[in-house]
């Protein structure tokens, strides 16, 4: 790959720009915008990756950066956790979640290697469940929260909802603009 200066760098890490913590869904309109991005995912995210070889899925969307097979194998790692902390933060209060070493998990073999299919099955299911789950949320469950040791606070659903819709696209333009600069 090319080498790049360090603002080119920064908008290949960052291609939707960076997540503004504290932002909340907060209006119905938000929250409805939020559950359409979360439904619409797998298929856009399907659309994206159909018909890529091996030799593309291998390709790294920045230097030093992971593969399109590692970013959709990641975002089953990733948004296979959201479904289960919203439920822990509906259910009980404030839990402490569990996080995870998401660079080591996207070097495992799984993530280095398998066919995108069964990640994208997990991918399909788990924001269908998810998108019940969200649109049966009322507006004080969106004040609920679960506590990230990492970051060392809570984190309202609110929040966690723009947040996966900001990863969903974060990952989405990873491949899309690989794919543009490719010429694939």
């Amino acid at each position: 790959m090319e080498t790049l200066a360090p603002d080119q760098l920064e908008a290949l890490k960052y291609p939707t720009g960076k997540f503004a913590r504290g932002t909340k869904a907060e209006t119905p309109e938000r929250v409805a915008a939020c559950i359409a991005v979360i439904e619409a995912f797998p298929l856009k995210l399907r659309a994206e990756v159909q018909g890529l070889n091996d030799a593309q899925l291998d390709t790294p969307y920045r230097p030093d950066g992971w593969t399109v097979r590692q970013v959709v194998h990641h975002l089953a790692d990733s948004h296979g956790h959201a479904p289960t902390r919203f439920k822990l933060a509906l259910t009980e209060a404030t839990p402490v979640i569990k996080p995870y070493k998401e660079a080591l998990w996207a070097e495992l073999p799984d993530g280095r290697s398998m066919p995108l299919e069964p990640s994208v099955q997990i991918i399909t299911g788990l924001h269908a469940r998810w998108g019940v789950i969200v649109r049966n949320m009322t507006a004080s469950d969106f004040e609920r929260a679960y506590f990230h040791p990492e970051q060392n606070r809570a984190i309202m659903l609110g929040e966690a909802l723009e947040l996966y819709v900001w990863h969903s696209g974060h990952h989405l333009a990873h491949i899309t603009r690989l794919k543009e600069r490719m010429q694939w």
